[in-house]
């Protein structure tokens, strides 16, 4: 196939003049529908690939307007890479766009409307494994007694941190956590997953000591607004905590100890996972905990774990 190669990228992002052509849009609807009804994946996860989709159908219909979703091919795809890399997009958004690419073309093979997927060999960035930042439990332990009890929210914040901590929860599962999934009793949280997958955390009994006090202190006082009754955090209006709650409240009481970290809910889930390999937790069990579909995803908590053991050997062994 034979066609003018455009020199650079003008419109990967948003733009003015973007008229997308109506072949596009419908193939787009159904890819949505059916990572939402087929692979069941969070409002997030489907966002993600929406924005990464248009971005791919906003090229092509600047650079190739003849050109369906159909009608693509692995030199369209290439160009569409080259562009990204010319606008100095990180490496792991262009992965992740990529990622996105690829499952939208794996759609089509599944439904029969093409019979070659031309993103089969579309190479993403080599990426190096980065390993996550995480806290020291003292860290853990300073952010935590930061919070008053006696202000507004304390209860809350101190209950919230406290199981994101004790459960390596996503901050979504934390926002997501209803009341009847609170097995208090027998000390297990029931969490909804990526992938809409169930699955049953342990909870420690410091984090079921604040939880419980913030539910009978606070929560059970309030009047939760409509269809925000069975969360167990709420926010002043009675409404669900969203996720960039969550990360000012961290935000906000790192600053105000003065840790010189970039920290976010996702570093306490790094940090639960990172001192159970360090106090020898089966690896198994805190991929089961932390609910990784593969074991290889939890495994990078080993490299931190020899990193951590190297350390001390370094500072404590007499020709370390």
């Amino acid at each position: 196939m034979e066609f003018s190669i455009p020199h650079k990228i003008h419109q990967v992002g948003k733009g003015n003049n973007w008229n997308m052509k109506n072949f596009w849009t419908p193939f787009l609807r159904q890819f949505q529908h059916h990572l939402k009804i087929e692979r069941s994946l969070s409002k997030n996860s489907m966002l993600a690939y929406q924005q990464d989709m248009e971005k791919l159908s906003r090229y092509m219909e600047n650079n190739f307007p003849d050109v369906q979703p159909t009608q693509v091919k692995l030199e369209h795809l290439r160009y569409f890479v080259n562009g990204l890399a010319e606008l100095e997009i990180s490496e792991y958004t262009q992965a992740r766009i990529i990622s996105g690419i690829k499952a939208f073309f794996r759609f089509l093979m599944y439904e029969d409307r093409i019979s070659e997927d031309p993103a089969q060999l579309l190479e993403a960035p080599k990426l190096g494994r980065k390993l996550p930042d995480t806290l020291s439990f003292h860290e853990i332990n300073q952010i935590l007694e930061s919070i008053p009890l006696g202000e507004a929210h304390g209860h809350r914040n101190r209950a919230m941190l406290e199981v994101l901590y004790s459960s390596g929860l996503r901050v979504t599962e934390l926002t997501d956590l209803k009341i009847g999934n609170v097995y208090a009793d027998v000390g297990f949280l029931r969490v909804i997953g990526k992938g809409n997958k169930e699955r049953l955390v342990p909870i420690g009994k410091d984090a079921l000591k604040y939880l419980k006090l913030y539910t009978e202190e606070v929560r059970n006082h309030m009047t939760p607004a409509k269809g925000h009754e069975q969360f167990v955090f709420l926010n002043q209006r009675g409404k669900k905590l969203t996720r960039v709650m969550v990360f000012l409240i961290i935000k906000k009481q790192v600053e105000l100890i003065g840790l010189k970290k970039n920290v976010s809910p996702h570093t306490f889930r790094h940090s639960f996972a990172t001192h159970m390999i360090e106090g020898g937790a089966d690896l198994r069990a805190v991929q089961e905990m932390l609910g990784h579909e593969s074991i290889t995803t939890t495994e990078i908590y080993t490299h931190l774990d020899r990193d951590y053991l190297r350390q001390v050997l370094n500072e404590f062994h007499p020709r370390g």
